[in-house]
């Protein structure tokens, strides 16, 4: 099948990786024109714009975009919508918002043009591994590209779905990765309580790896972390500063509107936060009160 993308980051070029490889004819382009050779190399078609891309494709076209969200993918679907036509398909496979999909799905449906959003989970691992796809938008668009998506994802009958209108995939992806908090954070509180009970000498690297087989708390997120605490046990090589994406939020975001309780997920996204400072001005007025209403002793710089 034809497609064109957009996009050829580390994810974006593992996926039109996965797809030259998987027999797929592929235009690409992307501002980087290193990212856009690697490519050809390996196969592609290159092209030297978003016109250029469009040219190149055969009608009923199909463009994927793996830009970041926000700005990036707000500009690119613009110049997509221009160079395309009736008939044609914009997809947006980034960690868009999904009220962003929505509306971008009821504008370019005024111009002839069916938008599918396409959650995409696997990382790093997706090209050997395959990725987990959540798809909304038009039922028949999704039907067209199903060879696509059946590519790249683990095998032809599992890991993707459409699930939903347009909207639908990202909103998915967006709980996806809020229960990817909670779950991360479950890890690292426990671990880091086997980690401060010193007198038991536990060995972490060991105890994840054991872990792995037949528990109940197994997953592709232990597996990780055993490899990592393998490389590195007392993770020394490590800041104790962690990023979000945005779409906790968003999730946490979501579940005030809806009034559906996330505690988890809001205290995951929270201890994130926290982990990004260096002597938090809470804890110094924590500190403050306890020495103010008990004389109990502080630690002053």
């Amino acid at each position: 099948m034809e497609l064109g993308m957009i996009g050829l980051g580390r994810m974006g070029g593992n996926m039109a990786t996965r797809l030259i490889q998987g027999g797929h004819r592929l235009v690409v382009f992307d501002p980087n024109a290193e990212a856009v050779q690697a490519q050809a190399s390996a196969g592609a078609t290159a092209a030297s714009s978003i016109a250029d891309l469009a040219a190149k494709l055969t009608p009923p076209r199909a463009v994927w975009s793996m830009v970041p969200s926000g700005e990036p993918t707000e500009s690119t679907v613009n110049a997509m919508a221009d160079a395309l036509s009736d008939g044609d398909t914009v997809i947006d496979g980034g960690n868009s918002n999904y009220k962003d999909s929505v509306r971008r799905a009821a504008a370019l449906k005024e111009r002839g043009l069916s938008f599918m959003d396409v959650g995409t989970s696997g990382g790093i691992w997706g090209l050997a591994e395959g990725y987990c796809l959540m798809i909304g938008g038009e039922r028949d668009a999704f039907e067209r590209l199903e060879p696509v998506f059946k590519t790249l994802a683990p095998s032809a009958d599992r890991g993707y779905g459409h699930v939903g209108p347009a909207g639908a995939g990202h909103f998915v992806k967006m709980v996806h990765n809020g229960i990817e908090y909670g779950m991360m954070q479950a890890y690292a509180e426990g671990f880091e309580l086997m980690e401060a009970k010193e007198e038991l000498g536990l060995d972490l690297a060991q105890i994840a790896e054991m872990w792995r087989w037949g528990s109940v708390v197994r997953s592709w997120l232990l597996d990780l972390t055993a490899e990592a605490l393998r490389e590195d046990p007392k993770l020394q090589e490590l800041q104790a500063f962690v990023e979000d994406s945005g779409e906790g939020r968003w999730t946490v975001e979501e579940g005030i509107e809806l009034a559906v309780p996330t505690p988890v997920i809001a205290l995951s996204l929270q201890a994130r936060f926290r982990s990004r400072q260096d002597q938090p001005f809470g804890a110094r007025v924590l500190a403050a009160m306890r020495n103010q209403f008990g004389g109990h002793a502080v630690k002053r710089r």
